[in-house]
């Protein structure tokens, strides 16, 4: 069977970075059954073949109105489906979608009707607000990183930028690589529209939010990046507790420390 694919050497690349992704949060355990979400919009990489393309699904309310998102498509995983199978077969696990004039709906295009992720409105209303803001940012994934999410049921975390500042203090390159840092937001129900708007405020000042006792959404340019920031905040979380099973707590850099990097790498906090 022909594959959307073929022949769009643009798009093939996005989604096969989507598959490299989706391997390496299996094989770090951040992804357990069909945990975790991506979704990438594809818009740019859109041909008029694509947009004659007739849906292979029924029209599907997205349950809130994205005003710029309107004609945008994007890769999507599906709902139920699990990170290792999407690793391998990519196209098969997830589908491309596209919004409709409505800006409320979507339907299925490409290649099965497989239905997107059950956290789609959280996503799709974070890229509506990347779209607005003219932000270069096109992909976001959702994960379950098992360290950064350990650390969220401890209530002494969780306050404003506590451990934005214990995970940048624990190796340079958190700060360098997450200079916005992470931002914490209490415990909302799964895919809940108020889970999303928050997850939206939270990502114009983070580069990733913290869902409390849940997981990350992270954002970036490609899925790769996104990636990048979860795994470089996860490495601090484990440094953090490699040192306490040591029976100590962890010095971490000092505060004149990381004001001499922010200075030397011009970071923006």
């Amino acid at each position: 069977m022909k594959s959307i694919l073929d022949g769009r050497t643009g798009l093939r690349n996005e989604v096969e970075k989507v598959a490299e992704v989706a391997g390496y949060l299996w094989q770090k355990g951040w992804a357990e059954r069909n945990g975790g979400n991506i979704t990438v919009n594809v818009t740019e990489f859109v041909d008029d073949e694509m947009c004659n393309m007739p849906a292979i699904s029924e029209v599907t309310p997205i349950g809130v109105t994205l005003p710029h998102l309107k004609g945008a498509y994007f890769y999507c995983k599906g709902t139920n489906r699990r990170m290792r199978d999407l690793a391998r077969f990519p196209m098969e696990n997830g589908s491309i979608i596209r919004i409709l004039d409505d800006c409320a709906s979507y339907v299925i295009i490409a290649d099965n009707p497989v239905k997107p992720t059950s956290e789609l409105p959280s996503h799709l209303m974070v890229h509506d607000h990347l779209v607005e803001k003219g932000s270069p940012y096109r992909a976001s994934l959702h994960t379950h990183p098992i360290e950064l999410v350990a650390m969220t049921h401890i209530r002494k975390f969780l306050g404003k930028d506590v451990l934005t500042k214990l995970l940048w203090s624990m190796i340079p390159e958190t700060k360098a690589f997450c200079p916005r840092g992470l931002g914490i937001i209490p415990y909302e129900l799964p895919s809940s529209i108020q889970l999303a708007e928050e997850t939206v405020r939270q990502l114009d000042d983070y580069d990733v939010a913290m869902w409390e006792k849940h997981g990350v959404f992270a954002i970036d340019t490609d899925i790769m990046q996104a990636f990048d920031q979860v795994d470089v905040l996860n490495k601090s979380a484990l440094i953090y507790i490699a040192s306490k099973n040591m029976g100590e707590e962890p010095e971490g850099m000092s505060d004149a420390q990381m004001a001499e990097m922010t200075k030397a790498f011009n970071l923006p906090k």
